[in-house]
């Protein structure tokens, strides 16, 4: 089956994205952490594909995202990029790699971009990071922002709430993005935030505002793909919309495998040397 953008087979920039905020084209992104998985994505037409560190939930097994270290968001990093032609590939900087000290954060950000090939980085937070985003910038590297409900930062908010729904709350948050976009940010990831609040930031930036569970007011929208596949079960929050039932078919095809096996169909004459 063709992909959505299949005669379009340009490489996607930073330049393009701000320009199809400009013409009101919404942009599509997907995370992936391996090659394959990022092939197929890649093949779809999606815009953007995020190596997430929410590799650690999908991949590993953790709980949160913190565990996450430089060295295996490089490997995946890596691993996605081999699989993509098109889409622009954004890899996170994990927890620990760039708060609090920026050329610390510079350092990371070099490792990234020269070990994995990304095309960008995505960081969390805003004023309090503001300093080292501007110092990755400034060495050429393309950085995407990220605002609203912050993995990294759970430990500080106890919950996976929704985010900025006072207005001081409310407030910061668009304070940051207006930071974010004057030290160079080519976009923001707003996680978790009234619909109304993501819409009003969408139009006091110019730079495309990308959404997880924050309305249709944005400039485009980033599912985790694990999710929105169906291979996961247990997570099901009001934005994740299922696009297949993926546990459920590898299921049965793993069940089909082992009876075939077990019943010895498997392999056949045609299936053997």
């Amino acid at each position: 089956m063709a992909g959505y953008i299949s005669n379009d087979n340009r490489k996607v920039t930073t330049h393009r994205l701000i320009e199809m905020k400009q013409r009101g084209e919404k942009i599509s992104m997907l995370t992936s952490y391996d090659y394959t998985t990022a092939q197929i994505v890649d093949q779809a037409g999606i815009d953007v594909i995020l190596v997430g560190d929410s590799a650690s939930n999908v991949m590993a097994g953790n709980v949160t995202t913190l565990p996450m270290t430089l060295e295996q968001m490089i490997y995946h990093g890596k691993s996605v990029v081999r699989g993509v032609k098109r889409a622009l590939v954004v890899v996170d900087m994990p927890f620990g790699s760039y708060q609090g000290n920026e050329l610390e954060g510079l350092s990371s950000a070099i490792r990234i971009m020269k070990e994995s090939h990304a095309d960008a980085l995505k960081m969390e937070g805003g004023e309090e990071i503001i300093d080292t985003v501007k110092r990755i910038i400034s060495a050429g590297i393309p950085v995407m922002g990220h605002l609203g409900l912050m993995p990294q930062s759970i430990n500080r908010y106890g919950t996976y709430t929704v985010r900025a729904k006072d207005e001081s709350e409310a407030n910061k948050l668009i304070q940051d993005a207006h930071l974010l976009e004057e030290a160079g940010c080519f976009g923001i990831v707003l996680e978790k935030i009234p619909a109304s609040l993501a819409a009003r930031v969408a139009k006091e930036v110019s730079i495309p505002i990308i959404g997880i569970g924050a309305g249709g007011g944005v400039d485009g929208q980033v599912l985790v793909v694990t999710d929105m596949l169906g291979m996961t079960n247990g997570f099901s929050p009001r934005f994740l919309r299922r696009y297949a039932n993926l546990n459920e078919v590898m299921t049965q095809a793993i069940g089909r495998y082992i009876e075939d096996v077990k019943s010895c169909d498997f392999p056949n004459e045609k299936e053997q040397y």
